[in-house]
């Protein structure tokens, strides 16, 4: 395949310059304009439309202007990428919903645990910059598949990396797409269905036209929009509670008081109460567990008894339904009863633990290592899970096909290495700022909220129970008529959503930060659809079932895939899987058990062969595919696994790649010393992506 020749740098990257120099006075000014008509007394719905509109028509125009049907613009934006935008359209592809919405409210509720998400994902950069960007790049092709087709003779192992990207993409774009129907929802006030399938017309735009070309240009727009949306509330929170502009240094003085806080609320009075009622629920489902038929068959006595009552004594037909309806939400047989208790089981232990079994914020691990016999086991789990997802994350993240197929865009092998370094350094604005968003959230509920009667709660908190009761819900548990700290609850995907309005913030600046998770959500699941869309009509149509496809026919066909799949996740995403954190990590121990080994093994060792590659790829996806199925609870519902829950050494699920990685590791280099070696030029292959000096051969 004759190689494409870079663009001259220089002139191309002073255009660039220019033109999102201008691009950023101009989202600045929108902002400042719409400020202005808060204040005159323009509405919210105005206003959050205005930023939903204007941003999907932006996004939309980029990627109209940005339309080509060559294969080499498609699938690689031309390999004229400089490493300075090539890192903001990565730290965009990256960012992702999870990091802008999820991460700081992971940090709210697990304190020190969350940081295992930062350690993990930027560790993860480090190794794509030392073991995987400089020699994909090298290799210069379209896809991972690709690499893995050449480097391992054939077919069989293209088709393997096929479905791995598949399913480890496609269960990360279904969490972008459900992060842009919670945004969709926050600024129009539309249901939540209607919102997901409303922002997938602003990820088609994208990427339907210009593939590679239109994501790129439109992520790095992207990536602008969402680190200014996330960086005024935290600025702003931390001047409001220290008058320190720098939320870093706040981060230290606010936490020493939220520690002071949490103290004092283990022992409020009325926090005993609301975790006495809890206490009193997680008795009664115990005894239902002890007895599922016999408590079904109460159950259904009870809620039958009472519709009848309604029925006869003429209630009113709302009182009717509702009776109606919780007769029918019952269990339908016991499988499901148990299931269902046992979740509610451990939610209501949790919630009848001081501070609503949220760990103080500062302390490290669940549990005490000098405690009870109970307290040192929940310490040992719990610190052997943060290793865990900080491993899973790590290799995860240099395996994920849609953040390894940007080293084919830069123009040479050493601006695919600077593009990573500028990956981290635009993915390390948030990521330090985000642990300090999450302590200063923390001191406004406790200072601003906790305590405030419930018919003086604000007007968002009555917003949110409306979308999804799940992301958030009061409860007065005690029957006092304050809000307790227990009583309340916040769901991480919208944790960084409400930050403004909890900040006493002008609206605008909440519209602006929900226009910020838009452009995380959209930037990354245009790079996912991309990759998904890429890896069928290339690597299975014109590598495998017709190489003599023209360019146009590939690229049509490569558009029309990316509608189907797109249309598929915002089905799944409709139906509310998961919280957007699990959805993501669980895309990255399918991509790191898959993928990892091949990839840095193809790299560094030539023995390593076809063999050994797919058996790798096979047991690795096959044991965390399966540890996730058989543990995870909404899997388990969706696959009606009644079996009991069984944890290897108390490792959760999110975290199959642990056993994974090591497993397919193991696996090709037992099965490739057990088989012939690799052909003369799949070793030679291996050689010259190692030296520089070597020259890359191409059939």
């Amino acid at each position: 395949m004759a190689r494409t020749e870079p663009a001259p740098q220089a002139p191309f990257k002073r255009q660039l310059n220019r033109a999102f120099g201008w691009y950023t006075g101009g989202f600045l000014v929108f902002v400042l304009l719409l400020s202005v008509l808060e204040a005159f007394g323009v509405g919210r719905q105005v206003i959050g439309l205005s930023f939903l509109a204007g941003s999907v028509l932006l996004y939309a125009g980029i990627g109209f202007v940005s339309r080509t049907a060559d294969p080499v613009e498609y699938y690689v934006a031309g390999r004229r990428v400089p490493a300075v935008y090539n890192g903001m359209a990565t730290g965009a592809d990256w960012m992702s919903a999870a990091s802008f919405m999820g991460l700081a409210g992971t940090l709210y509720v697990s304190g020190y645990g969350g940081l295992a998400y930062i350690l993990g994902w930027t560790g993860g950069f480090c190794l794509v910059a030392m073991l995987l960007a400089p020699y994909l790049r090298k290799f210069g092709q379209y896809t991972i598949p690709d690499f893995l087709g050449a480097r391992y003779e054939g077919n069989l192992p293209r088709l393997l990396g096929v479905v791995a990207a598949l399913l480890c993409s496609f269960t990360y774009v279904v969490a972008q797409i459900y992060g842009v129907g919670l945004v969709a929802s926050s600024l129009t006030g539309m249901v939540f269905e209607i919102g997901v399938f409303a922002g997938l017309a602003g990820i088609l735009v994208c990427s339907f036209l210009g593939g590679m070309r239109a994501v790129t240009w439109t992520q790095v727009a992207q990536y602008i929009v969402l680190v200014i949306a996330y960086m005024v509330p935290v600025v702003w929170l931390s001047v409001k509670q220290t008058g320190m502009p720098v939320p870093q240094i706040a981060y230290a003085q606010q936490l020493e008081k939220v520690t002071e806080i949490e103290r004092r609320l283990a022992n409020d009075p009325a926090e005993l109460e609301v975790r006495a009622v809890y206490q009193e629920r997680v008795e009664a489902l115990e005894r239902k567990l002890r007895d599922v038929p016999g408590a079904r068959a109460r159950d259904r006595e009870a809620a039958q008894a009472h519709l009848t009552q309604l029925v006869e004594s003429g209630a009113s037909r709302m009182d009717v339904h509702l009776a109606e309806r919780a007769l029918a939400k019952l269990p339908a047989n016991d499988a499901i009863a148990r299931e269902t208790w046992t979740r509610a089981l451990a939610q209501a232990r949790e919630r009848a633990q001081p501070l609503a079994g949220m760990p103080p914020h500062a302390r490290p691990f669940k549990g005490d290592p000098e405690g009870s016999a109970q307290q040192r086991q929940e310490f040992e789990d719990d610190r052997r899970n943060f290793l865990a997802l900080v491993f899973c994350l790590t290799v995860g993240t240099a395996a994920l096909p849609h953040i390894l197929m940007r080293s084919y865009t830069t123009p040479t092998v050493k601006e695919a290495r600077e593009s990573v370094a500028w990956s981290l350094l635009f993915i390390v604005v948030l990521y330090i700022s985000a642990p300090a968003l999450a302590v200063l959230v923390k001191y406004e509920v406790f200072t601003q909220l906790v305590g405030l009667p419930f018919d003086r709660l604000p007007d968002w908190m009555a917003r949110w129970s409306r979308i999804d009761p799940n992301l958030l819900s009061v409860v007065d548990v005690n029957g006092d008529h304050l809000l307790q700290f227990g009583e309340l609850k916040i769901g991480t995907d919208i944790f960084v959503l409400l930050a403004p309005e909890l900040g006493g913030m002008p609206y605008v600046v909440s519209g602006m930060v929900a226009a910020g998770g838009l452009a995380a959500a959209l930037s990354t699941a245009d790079g996912l659809l991309l990759t998904i869309s890429n890896a069928l009509s290339h690597d299975v149509y014109y590598q495998m079932i017709n190489p003599r496809a023209n360019t146009s026919r590939r690229v049509a066909l490569s558009k029309m895939l990316l509608l189907v799949v797109a249309l598929a996740a915002a089905y799944v995403a409709a139906q509310r899987p998961g919280d957007i954190l699990f959805m993501v990590a669980a895309a990255f121990s399918l991509a790191g058990s898959a993928l990892f080994p091949a990839l840095v093994l193809g790299v560094f060792w030539p023995r390593a062969n076809k063999w050994g590659a797919c058996a790798g790829i096979v047991v690795g996806l096959g044991v965390a595919t399966a540890y996730m199925a058989l543990n995870q609870p909404w899997l388990r519902e969706l696959l009606g696994i009644s079996a009991p829950v069984q944890l290897w050494w108390g490792i959760q699920p999110v975290s199959a790649a642990v056993f994974g990685v090591p497993l397919g590791a193991l696996t090709i280099v037992v099965v490739s010393w057990l088989t012939p070696p690799p052909r003369r030029d799949a070793q030679a292959l291996v050689a010259a992506l190692r030296y520089p000096d070597l020259k890359l051969e191409r059939p």
